[in-house]
C-alpha cells in the first residue's frame, strides 16, 4: 500500500468552494480510479488556506501512471485546480510502524 500526501495551498478566502470541490474530485474522479484504496482530507486550523489531502493506494504506479496518466487526472485538476494559490506538493509513503 502507498499513502500521497499532498499538501494543498488555496486561494485566500476559497475555503467554502474549494470544500465541496475537492469533496466532489474525490468522490466523483479519484475514487473511481484503479487502486484507489481511500482518502482523508484534512483543513488548516491556523492556516486555514492549506489543506492535507492523503490517498491510500494499492501501488504507486496506480497514482503515477494509471491516474496521472488518465483523463481523469485532467478532469480532477480543472475540479480543484482553479482554488491552487501555488503548485501542490506531493509524495509517497509506504508504512513503518501503526498503532491502534
Amino acid at each position: 500500500m502507498i499513502l500521497e500526501i499532498a499538501e494543498l495551498r488555496i486561494q485566500p478566502g476559497k475555503q467554502a468552494e474549494f470544500d465541496a470541490a475537492i469533496r466532489r474530485g474525490v468522490a466523483e474522479v479519484i475514487s473511481k480510479c484503479t487502486g484507489y484504496l481511500g482518502h482523508q482530507i484534512s483543513h488548516g486550523v491556523e492556516s486555514p488556506e492549506r489543506y492535507v489531502l492523503m490517498i491510500y493506494w494499492q501501488t504507486l504506479e496506480n497514482h503515477t501512471v494509471d491516474f496521472r496518466g488518465s483523463p481523469a487526472f485532467a478532469t480532477w485538476r480543472d475540479m480543484v485546480g482553479p482554488f491552487f494559490a501555488a503548485p501542490p506538493a506531493v509524495e509517497h509513503f509506504t508504512l513503518l510502524e501503526k498503532t491502534r
